[in-house]
């Protein structure tokens, strides 16, 4: 027997065994025979062994296997079932390529070893995974998905134009945000993107393809030239994908392949890609063994070093994206530790020929590109379904990869032992630390140095022999008087004690009666006894007694302090020393830089993807989320990659040898030197392509623009037939009106035209309110000044105004008492608008006509009217005016949408209250941008507008599980018009409350993916979901702003009052 034969027969039969422990981890099933019993019926397919054990354990209802685990087609489904991997490394051995047949036994060695990896990483695990939750997320094999347009374009192509040299997006052409991740991150691999794009097809594909994988693969090469050359030129915001996504999507429907998650649709287009530049690779380089480029740059070598039942062996490994368990760790390191060190691994490092098993990883060559795939998903057998793992990761921008290098191996094993010492020593230190921290034999424990102060501070306490009732003298009679007469209560006092017995013949009577009748007093009669202390003390203790126990119990409290404070010091210097452990220079010479990563936000079935891309030259991280791309930050990152936020983790990290800067480096031009960008980079072929496009979109922007100057050229002409048709009624109906001087005073007398709560022109409700105030200060003004002269009156009254206003501008009141909608004055002293905007308003107040009902009233006017005359253009600044009062208008506006909208929710209209509560909360939060007082709570108004998404996604999942057509579409109408596109504007503010009501909302629907269901309600399901669950903060369509009802000042301010009052009686938890 060869050494190839031996090595492949010891991982056959520890192969076998890897399978049983699999099936009875995800099964739960430990009776040995039964699981060989499953893996003989099912061929060792772990997908039907699962089924057989399944169904003959759980009892759960028989299925055809064919329906049970057959999977839907990736492009048109947002659900990326999670957690597979497809087998990439398919070889066609029909032909006579030896090279073929030495791959072969090479990946079946590799495939072996395989199951040596971390529990979840095999790939019949990640198999098992797949199959699992494909059949929680597809309902039946027939099942067709219909092409959700996420994104819908603008009609104005100014919209969709791109901004200088800003990234370009993807569009998502039916769930595939999955796709626009992967490129982007890949795009921006400078040296892949100039190998996409200078890809030339071989010349014997001119004529027929050779297999199946040529008649794919190089139109699909093709495609993704065509998308990188429109990513680097094209003038358009964002650009569509459509055609390259229409072949995954065929390739992924067809018989050799069934739905990929995100990791397996990188595992397949780099395979792809691979095939396509070895056809190049071997037609340029005949005779020769060829170089692929796809190879050098993502795949790498690691050496697996084990021992099989005490014999030894090792084996070279080839590895693309390296797999990494995250449950159970707390950083990258600690998973990459993991997965490089198997089994039982003392044997390996001692001479006994144990029968132990275990090998160890050791990376011989890495990638230019290092990627890991972070395995966030697990099969939780309880509930039935995969779920995934949201425990925090970090991960570093950094990463230093020589402890796992081969030609470290020796320097690592040390560093491993004594960081392992190291550690059992912080386990010991850590449980003495806890025993000094929680003292104590019973359920409670405290902290011995706290236990010791409080039994110092008790022995020193001085017993206060008196009772609480000792005020009461108990030697006076009932009813009479003690010795000592207390102070009289208070007025306030005596306003908020009930009645006591009066003084006087009646007193004393009283007294009489209750001395002769025994009343109960639990008061006095139920007292402790005079000598109980008032709080917990030595009743007796010497001062020689006292003196020893202090001094003994001060210095074992030094003490126990000083050994904590050791302690803690030698386990924060451990921990620094296994920090420090790799810090040396010798092991940091093989830096990886993070360049990408790919973000999941979801459930295990169904997802939102985005990518974190750095650009190195403008040195900051860019987020790309389909066609959004954005500047982001670090911290950005971390909070949504690292996991324990939200439903957010990162999947993939994409790290770039930071020693190999061809990777990101910009093209030169070869004569000029200067750096190649935009469309000056692409070959002949793709310019043309680009020119092409972008004269299209130019073209269409052209067509745009010409449409708009016709129309408004048209409505010009429209307003200036309508304005001629009115002018010629009005001279033709008009008869002539004799003119009343008073009624209608020359232009030249006429001040600018006030708001409509100043003045109004006739004496509504609004109007008799003010004057009141107006001419009450007028009469309150003459009675109390001297001269009767109206600009002395005016003064006065103005004086007098002001002075009520500002008191209640200053007042303290509830939210129902807004006197900001009373008066526009009270607004402006809140807001600290200037003294000129004051006076010009309050003369304008006192400056209506409507005052003239008597002398004193229109001399008064009068006044006003000629001093708003006399006001120069520099003495009030009239922009500035008009401002103060255009915010006041805002502000009236926003308070009549918030009344209007809680007015709708309290009668559970919530439909009609949504568009009233998003809109006000909008316009509140812009007031109260520029002052506190310029708008209303803002806590409040999120509240009814977080409550009423929660109400109407309520209502819409009850019309959903209702299951009747109606019902459903009616569902399913109010979250796609309604709660979905007000989803970004709770996401956006990141408030704790929001994102926990976005998050039930989303649980919510997400709950029905593990339910039974009929296709069609499954197939509508899947559909809204990708919607629902989008995390982009962007606003993609909404309503526009409902029309408001016009109110009054006081009919405003009464109204205010009333709902806001309503509010105040509900509960404050549940605001």
């Amino acid at each position: 027997m060869t050494v190839e034969q031996n090595v492949l027969q010891q991982h056959s039969q520890k192969h076998q065994q890897t399978l049983l422990n699999q099936l009875r981890e995800v099964t739960g099933t430990t009776d040995v025979q039964l699981l060989q019993q499953a893996l003989q019926v099912s061929n060792g397919d772990l997908a039907e062994a699962v089924a057989f054990l399944t169904e003959k354990n759980a009892k759960v209802p028989q299925q055809d296997e064919t329906t049970y685990y057959q999977t839907s087609e990736v492009a048109s489904d947002r659900y990326i079932s999670v957690g597979s991997q497809a087998d990439t490394n398919v070889i066609d051995l029909t032909g006579d390529d030896k090279d073929d047949l030495q791959r072969a036994i090479a990946l079946s060695l590799e495939e072996s070893n395989r199951a040596f990896r971390e529990t979840g990483i095999t790939d019949e695990e990640q198999a098992i995974s797949r199959v699992l939750e494909a059949s929680i997320a597809e309902n039946k094999a027939s099942l067709k998905r219909t092409h959700t347009e996420v994104w819908s374009d603008s009609p104005n192509p100014h919209d969709r134009k791109r901004v200088d040299t800003c990234p370009v997006g993807l569009k998502n052409v039916g769930n595939t945000c999955w796709f626009s991740a992967v490129i982007q991150s890949l795009f921006n691999l400078l040296e892949f993107q100039r190998l996409v794009l200078n890809y030339s097809p071989p010349a014997r594909v001119h004529d027929l393809p050779r297999n199946q994988k040529e008649h794919r693969n190089l139109p699909f090469m093709q495609e993704l030239r065509n998308l990188f050359s429109l990513m680097v030129g094209s003038k358009r915001k964002y650009v569509d994908p459509s055609r390259a996504v229409e072949i995954l999507k065929d390739a992924f429907k067809s018989s050799e392949s069934q739905q990929q998650d995100v990791s397996e649709f990188t595992h397949k287009l780099l395979d792809w890609l691979e095939d396509a530049f070895q056809m190049k690779a071997e037609e340029d380089r005949e005779g020769e063994k060829p170089k692929n480029p796809m190879v050098e740059l993502f795949y790498g070598r690691f050496l697996a070093v084990g021992v099989l039942e005490g014999k030894k062996f090792e084996n070279t490994e080839m590895f693309g994206q390296y797999p990494l368990q995250v449950n159970g760790f707390k950083d990258l390191h600690e998973c990459l530790e993991a997965a490089m060190i198997e089994g039982e691994i003392e044997s390996l490092h001692s001479a006994e020929n144990s029968a132990r098993s275990g090998q160890e990883h050791w990376f011989t060559e890495l990638p230019p590109v290092l990627t890991f795939e972070l395995s966030r998903f697990e099969f939780n057998q309880a509930l039935g379904r995969p779920e995934k793992i949201h425990n925090k990761l970090e991960f570093p921008s950094m990463l230093y990869m020589d402890r796992y290098m081969d030609r470290n191996r020796e320097i690592t094993r040390i560093k491993r032992e004594e960081i392992r010492r190291l550690k059992e020593h912080l386990t010991l230190l850590q449980q003495r630390l806890e025993r000094y921290l929680s003292y104590g034999s019973g359920p409670k424990r405290f902290p011995l140095a706290d236990v010791l102060q409080y039994a110092m501070e008790f022995a020193s306490s001085k017993p206060v022999c008196t009772s609480p009732v000792e005020d009461i003298d108990t030697s006076a009679p009932p009813g009479g008087t003690t010795g000592q007469q207390l102070p009289p209560p208070s007025t306030a006092e005596q306003d908020s004690l009930p009645p006591l017995e009066s003084s006087g013949p009646a007193s004393t009577a009283t007294a009489a009666q209750q001395h002769r009748i025994p009343i109960h007093k639990p008061f006095t009669q139920s007292r402790l006894p005079p000598d109980l202390p008032m709080h917990p003390a030595p009743r007796h203790i010497t001062e020689e007694e006292l003196r020893v126990l202090e001094g003994c119990l001060h210095r074992w409290r030094s003490e126990v302090e000083n050994d904590t404070r050791d302690l803690q010091g030698s386990i924060n210097r451990i921990h620094r020393t296994i920090e420090l452990m790799y810090s040396d220079k010798s092991m940091m010479q093989v830096p990886y830089r993070l360049h990408a990563v790919l973000v999941h936000e979801g459930q295990a079935n169904a997802g939102h993807y985005w990518a974190y891309i750095y650009d190195p030259h403008q040195r900051c991280w860019m987020k790309y989320n389909d066609i959004s791309v954005t500047k982001s930050s670090w911290e950005e990152l971390v909070r949504d990659s690292f996991g324990g936020y939200r439903n957010a983790s990162a999947y993939c990290l994409m790290y770039i040898n930071d020693k190999k800067p061809f990777l990101i480096e910009e093209e030169f031009d070869k004569e000029t030197g200067q750096i190649l960008s935009g469309i000056d980079k692409l070959p002949p072929d793709l310019k043309q392509y680009v020119k092409g496009d972008n004269e299209l979109f130019g073209k269409e922007i052209k067509e745009w623009d010409a449409l708009q100057v016709r129309k408004a050229q048209q409505e010009k002409l429209a307003l200036a037939a309508a304005a001629s048709a009115a002018s010629s009624t009005s001279t033709s109906c008009s008869s002539p009106q004799p003119m009343s001087i008073e009624s209608s005073p020359p232009d030249n007398t006429v001040p600018q035209q006030d708001p409509e709560y100043m003045e109004q022109p006739s004496t509504t409700s609004d109007s008799k309110h003010l004057l009141e105030h107006t001419e009450r200060a007028i009469s309150r003004a003459a009675a109390e000044q001297e001269e009767r002269s109206p600009d002395a009156l005016l003064n006065a009254a103005i004086k007098l105004e002001y002075a009520r206003l500002l008191r209640f501008a200053q007042e303290d009141t509830p939210p129902e008492n807004d006197y900001r909608l009373q008066h526009i004055i009270v607004y402006f002293i809140q807001n600290q608008a200037p003294k000129k905007i004051l006076e010009r308003t309050l003369l304008t107040q006192f400056a209506d006509r409507n005052l003239a009902f008597d002398e004193r009233c229109k001399s008064i006017m009068n006044v006003a009217r000629a001093k708003l005359d006399l006001i120069k253009p520099e003495e009030v600044n009239m922009d500035e005016y008009e401002m103060w009062h255009q915010a006041y208008r805002n502000f009236r506006e926003t308070t009549i949408s918030m009344m209007t909208g809680l007015e709708l929710f309290q009668k559970t209209d919530y439909m009609e209250a949504l568009m009233y509560l998003i809109y006000s909360y909008q316009y509140n939060k812009e007031l109260l941008s520029k002052g506190l007082y310029r708008g209303h709570d803002e806590e409040l108004l999120g509240h009814y507008r977080r409550q009423c998404l929660l109400k109407l996604n309520e209502q819409a999942a009850a019309m959903f599980e209702s299951g009747e057509e109606a019902g459903v579409s009616t569902g399913l109408g109010i979250m796609n018009e309604l709660v979905v596109p007000c989803i970004p504007l709770l996401l956006i503010h990141d408030t704790e409350r929001d994102l926990l009501a976005v998050e039930d909302m989303r649980n919510r629907w997400c709950s029905y993916l593990g339910q039974e269901m009929e296709p069609n309600l499954q197939e509508r399901l899947t559909d809204f979901l990708p919607k629902l669950l989008d995390c982009s903060t962007e606003i993609k369509s909404f309503h526009d702003p409902p029309k408001l009802p016009t109110y009054s000042s006081l009919e405003l301010s009464e109204r205010f009052g009333r709902i806001m009052a309503a509010l105040g009686r509900v509960p404050t938890e549940g605001r």
